[in-house]
């Protein structure tokens, strides 16, 4: 069963709009929007499993340029 998870991206200043592109590119990413507010960035993600997507996260997120810091969410229903 696929999981599936919003993941709150803050970024460093004026890079926003970019890292929501690139996040847009990634494969398993349903959908992401530079936003205002506490995150500067909210993606939609999915993935095969729990590990899958920490390894996403960790290998393809955080080495986008701009990204500070992530918060994932796992949805639950």
């Amino acid at each position: 069963m696929a999981v599936r998870a919003y993941v709150f991206i803050e970024c460093t200043l004026g890079k926003a709009t970019q890292v929501a592109e690139a996040m847009g590119k990634l494969s398993g990413v349903k959908m992401a929007h530079a936003v205002t507010g506490s995150y500067d960035v909210i993606a939609f993600v999915e993935a095969k499993d729990v590990t899958t997507l920490g390894e996403f996260i960790s290998a393809r997120v955080h080495r986008l340029p701009g990204v500070v810091k992530t918060t994932t969410n796992v949805v639950v229903d």
